[in-house]
């Protein structure tokens, strides 16, 4: 009889160690080791590219074919937008996001375009039961022929339903819910999703089949289960948004068929998702004028220009160190802002109080340019002076205080006038130029 014994396994590199420890001794990870029960067995056998030597000759790169590689449209317009025109044959597409936000939803609005043109699509729902599936596809009117649905957790079974129907494209619900009856451990463990991840770009490989496997995600918001499984896929796609709003946002972290500058957004409805042709109109719909703290940031989702409200709050803080939260705002970038908005322009009372900003309609404002926005929006929520009702802002605030240049400003002033703002604030011409954030201040509230 075998063996039992416990390990604790990373799950950022899948390194193992006898007994727990805060910190990872492999990657220096915290918090990342999770108990597995283990047993010893022989490795099972793998199939693949990486088990043999490859036969291919070399060659020059201008003898390479290009066309080897060519994107299939998904029949879903953002989803097509974002991978650069469609889905390639062969290549393993992972896509994330939190629960809730959308993501069965979507996968079942793309089998459904994609059958629709007559190419055959195996859904494989790892967690839910195929009459929980058809009962999706009916509201979203996604019941069609070359539409193949399948409850299984096994890998190797899956393998031979590839087999038995013979897809173009296949759907995977999700990979940390699979298992290989070889290994020991549970589903979701590192040696699990590791292993499940390798044998399904081996089948996507070998069979020329397009495969999209859905991910956990962790409370950070970053893909569960080790980091080999964003490395061995193709391309990454993050799916994001507020879920208990409308609005969604799909783009690219990792694509190795095309650029990651494109977003594609939509919107829930009752009959699933929806293209969004006005993001900008979209995120300020419900937006609220002549009141402090509310700026609107021209910034940049991919490559579209976009108008987003942020928003800021301050209160007094009886906490000897004042609370500084930040929702789609990164909290490092807000830290440094208020820094600057301290020392450099000398607003008082900074350090005594409450400061809590918000991109609204679940955006994620990971770009510079928004910098000006943002430390305006909380230089008005302290002053309690609003900003112009016609304001638009944009620009990068560096240590100094400088306002610096963004990419794209001409769009950014482009997009913002086609909305109806007259006066577009930023650190270049055709904007209204400021060249510190001490002058933006004294620019758009003034005493």
């Amino acid at each position: 009889m075998a063996r039992v014994r416990t390990v604790h396994r990373c799950q950022e590199c899948g390194a193992t160690t006898p007994r727990w420890q805060g910190r990872c001794p492999s990657c220096e990870a915290w918090n990342t080791l999770v108990e597995e029960i283990e047993t010893p067995a022989p490795a099972p056998v793998l199939s693949g590219p990486w088990a043999s030597s490859t036969s291919e000759p070399a060659l020059p790169i201008a003898d390479v074919d290009v066309n080897a590689v060519h994107a299939v449209p998904v029949g879903v317009p953002e989803v097509d937008r974002v991978l650069g025109g469609g889905l390639v044959p062969g290549a393993v597409t992972l896509l994330g996001g939190e629960p809730g936000i959308g993501k069965s939803t979507l996968l079942l609005q793309v089998a459904a375009g994609v059958a629709a043109t007559g190419r055959r699509v195996l859904y494989v729902t790892a967690e839910e039961s195929t009459a929980q599936i058809r009962a999706r596809a009916e509201r979203l009117g996604a019941v069609v022929d070359d539409l193949w649905v399948v409850a299984e957790t096994s890998v190797p079974r899956i393998a031979e339903l590839l087999d038995e129907v013979d897809p173009a494209v296949v759907l995977v619900d999700s990979v940390q819910a699979l298992v290989v009856p070889e290994l020991s451990s549970a589903p979701g463990s590192v040696a699990q999703v590791r292993e499940c991840a390798f044998r399904l770009v081996t089948e996507a490989r070998s069979r020329g089949a397009a495969t999209v496997l859905v991910g956990h995600v962790t409370k950070d918001g970053a893909l569960a289960g080790p980091r080999v499984l964003e490395h061995v896929v193709d391309t990454v796609l993050a799916f994001e948004g507020d879920r208990h709003g409308g609005l969604r946002l799909l783009r690219a972290t990792k694509h190795r068929f095309g650029s990651t500058s494109e977003v594609g957004v939509f919107e829930m409805g009752e009959d699933g998702l929806q293209a969004v042709a006005d993001p900008s109109g979209r995120f300020l719909l419900d937006r609220r004028t002549g009141v402090p703290g509310s700026v609107v940031a021209a910034v940049l989702e991919g490559r579209r220009p976009v108008l987003v409200e942020v928003q800021a709050l301050v209160g007094d803080s009886n906490l000897p160190q004042p609370r500084r939260t930040a929702q789609g705002i990164d909290g490092g970038r807000l830290a440094l802002l208020l820094a600057v908005l301290d020392r450099r322009v000398g607003l008082p009372g900074l350090g005594k109080v409450d400061v809590h900003t918000l991109a609204v309609g679940g955006v994620r404002l990971g770009e510079p340019g928004a910098d000006l926005a943002v430390a305006l929006a909380v230089a008005s929520a302290l002053l309690d002076r609003p900003v112009p009702d016609d304001l638009a802002v944009f620009g990068e605030v560096g240590l100094t205080g400088e306002v610096r240049r963004v990419g794209r400003g001409e769009e950014r002033v482009t997009e913002a006038e086609r909305l109806g703002f007259t006066t577009v604030l930023g650190p270049a011409a055709p904007a209204r130029s400021v060249t510190t954030l001490a002058e933006a201040i004294e620019a758009t509230l003034p005493r």
